[in-house]
């Protein structure tokens, strides 16, 4: 399953961003926004969100 965003939760912080081996994340309208065909399912974005608003269902 890819990292999916709860976007009520985002703070636009882009820490998953840098942090996404396989660079699946990028900003949407000051939201983090996950390409579900380059995730790998690492977890490594739901770690580094500060907020918890990225989780791997």
């Amino acid at each position: 399953m890819p990292a999916k965003v709860d976007v009520e939760k985002c703070t636009g912080c882009e820490s998953c961003v840098s942090a996404c081996p396989s660079e699946a994340i990028k900003m949407e309208r000051g939201k983090a926004k996950v390409d579900a065909n380059k995730c790998v399912d690492c977890g490594v974005c739901v770690d580094e969100c500060p907020v918890e608003a990225i989780s791997m269902e």
